[in-house]
């Protein structure tokens, strides 16, 4: 049964950084796009992000644009996402999507707060 399992999230301080992964099982991710997305209390879940199956083209989208890196590593069928100067307003649940498979993972939480 193909899965995505997100890991990484956690309480941090303002201006801190995280990583989070993804990490599928029961297929291979070297085929697919993958996307970032996340999802704030009481707000729609909106995407951070998408790269390419071979990790050379990655778009960002809304407010963590130009603080946070999306990268893969196929060979691990992991993608992660690197966050950095983290805000409270990054408080969220953060999943990842594989967009062709309509697959999502179950999220992880991220917490910013002092």
């Amino acid at each position: 049964q193909a899965q995505l399992v997100e890991s990484g999230g956690g309480l941090v301080q303002p201006g801190g950084s995280l990583r989070l992964s993804c990490v599928g099982s029961g297929f291979g991710l070297e085929g697919d796009a993958m996307s970032w997305y996340r999802q704030a209390a009481s707000k729609e879940r909106e995407l951070v992000g998408h790269i390419n199956s071979v990790g050379n083209d990655v778009y960002y989208e809304g407010s963590l644009k130009g603080r946070c890196t999306i990268s893969r590593d196929n060979a691990k069928n992991t993608v992660y996402l690197q966050m950095n100067n983290l805000k409270p307003e990054d408080t969220a649940r953060y999943y990842c999507k594989a967009p062709f498979r309509s697959l999502w993972g179950q999220g992880t939480q991220v917490t910013v707060s002092s």
